[in-house]
């Protein structure tokens, strides 16, 4: 079944820990909106993916004026956010048909690349669930906080680095398979939509992610953004 293709934004974040008054989603990246250039990644992918963006209700017609401001005309579905990432996505499910297959990206990663958006698109013909995932890199340290909230060690042996894989976004479903997932009752061991799906006994089948595919969370990471779009100009 050739299946219609949908991508489900979450962007509700508030930009507390980016230390700024505009929401993280909204802020400019080389002059245009962290969450339009995310969008645009995947339109520019597969022009008839059809675009589910979440957002607090409260931001909802700050980003209506912002895409009318940067003349950024591409449809999409609206959605008001829920009380957590969980109920958010719950939310955006409803306006997403059965007989899709559905990509759930976090708002604020707008430097994933048509590459592989794309190879996870076809590669989701032969799997229930795909995960972009990165080697962990750095050693690990198993810690516990102290009666002071200094950090200690902690009982038993570091973690396994060669084991440890970081998860990325987006993590793409079929679609009916991902809405039937969040009729569970929301628990904090939700993470992310992976660990929803595997939780209802949907099969997960990952692929190597990209280093670039940040989030954007802090400072630093919007400066590391733009550093990445900068050499992207200067490699054509």
């Amino acid at each position: 079944m050739d299946r219609k293709k949908y991508v489900i934004f979450t962007a509700g974040g508030s930009g507390s820990r980016m230390g700024s008054a505009t929401p993280k989603q909204f802020l400019p990246l080389d002059g245009v909106p962290v969450l339009q250039r995310s969008i645009s990644a995947f339109v520019g992918a597969v022009p008839d993916i059809k675009v589910v963006t979440v957002l607090p209700e409260m931001h909802l017609p700050t980003w209506k004026q912002m895409c009318l401001e940067n003349a950024f005309d591409v449809p999409q579905i609206l959605v008001k956010g829920g009380i957590t990432r969980f109920h958010s996505v719950q939310n955006a499910l409803a306006k997403v048909p059965d007989g899709a297959i559905v990509a759930v990206h976090d708002g604020v990663r707008p430097l994933i690349s048509p590459a592989i958006i794309k190879e996870m698109f076809a590669r989701m013909q032969h799997c229930r669930a795909l995960i972009p995932v990165l080697p962990v890199v750095d050693t690990l340290k198993a810690l516990e906080r102290g009666p002071g909230g200094e950090l200690q060690t902690s009982a038993g042996s570091d973690p396994d680095r060669s084991r440890i894989f970081a998860a990325q976004t987006p993590q793409m479903f079929l679609s009916e398979e991902l809405r039937g997932a969040y009729t569970r009752p929301y628990s904090l061991e939700f993470t992310d939509d992976a660990s929803v799906a595997r939780k209802n006994g949907i099969p997960l089948s990952y692929i190597e992610g990209e280093r670039k595919n940040l989030k954007i969370t802090t400072p630093d990471d919007l400066v590391l953004a733009q550093s990445f779009l900068l050499l992207g100009r200067l490699g054509r």
